[in-house]
Order: structure tokens, then sequence, then C-alpha cells
């Protein structure tokens, strides 16, 4: 998990197309200029980076289910709750499955466990579009490899 470039997942677990489903791993790094300001003497996670890392989750598996061939955006959050304190150090596992897809949107459901307790969760909104450039697709590229996105995943063939 790298906070200072919003890179904060650090590998796919499980991919299941099937399944419509997928679980990440991420460890929240013992030292961030994050938590010099989150908080001094008691740093914490903060709530909108444990979110964006449920929406990056999500984004993957979108990713995967369309092929490699379009970029989802997040649009809205929904009922995000949360549930206890992420603390520097922490092992996080991260879930997301699709409860909702149509009109180039897509709902998603994602969790954060932590130490086997819900950690936050909630309901993600994205709008997904063709790739608007070669850099950002090459760019996906990259971090796919980087947190072993499966290359079959990536193609249609």
């Amino acid at each position: 998990m790298n906070l200072e470039y919003f890179h904060l997942i650090d590998r796919i677990a499980r991919l299941s197309l099937d399944d419509r489903t997928i679980t990440v791993e991420a460890n929240v790094p013992e030292q961030s200029t994050i938590f010099e300001g989150h908080f001094p003497g008691y740093p914490l996670m903060p709530g909108v980076l444990l979110i964006e890392a449920m929406a990056q989750t999500s984004g993957w598996l979108l990713i995967a289910l369309m092929k490699f061939q379009r970029m989802p955006f997040l649009a809205a959050v929904k009922e995000a709750k949360m549930r206890t304190f992420v603390t520097p150090g922490e092992k996080l596992t991260i879930d997301a499955s699709i409860i909702h897809e149509g009109s180039g949107f897509t709902m998603t459901k994602a969790n954060i466990m932590s130490g086997g307790k819900l950690a936050c969760n909630a309901t993600l909104t994205f709008r997904h579009v063709p790739f608007p450039n070669p850099e950002l697709r090459g760019y996906m590229d990259v971090m796919a490899k980087r947190i072993g996105f499966p290359e079959q995943a990536m193609t249609d063939g």
C-alpha cells in the first residue's frame, strides 16, 4: 500500500469472473506522512482512503469483467460505514461483488476486514467508459502486473 500515490491494493488474492467477486490484500504502512496529521499521537487510516481502497478493489473486478476494454470511475458512494479504526501495520482483506449493472454503470458491495473483523463497508457506483487515452491504459497494464492481476482476465482470448 503506497498511500502517497493512492496505490492502495497490494495483491489480488482471488478473482472469480463466474461469481463476479474479488478479494485483495493491502498492508497499511507503519509510517506515512498521511498519519502525521491524521492524527498526531494517534495515527488512523483516513476513512476516505478506506473508501478509495474499496473503490480500487471494485474497479479491478469491473476491469476484469469488461476484459480490460473499459475504465471504471467512481460515481457514487452510498451507505459507507466506518465500523472500527484502522491503524498503521494492519493487514486488510478487501472484498467486492457486483450487485447491479446497466446503462454504463455498475454497483458493487464492498467491505474491508481487519483481524477477522469488519472495519468498513459501502455500496459503490461506477461509470465505465472506453479508456480515454493510451497512457492510462498503459499505466493500468503496469499496475495490473504489479498486483498480480490474472493475465487471462486482461483480454478476450
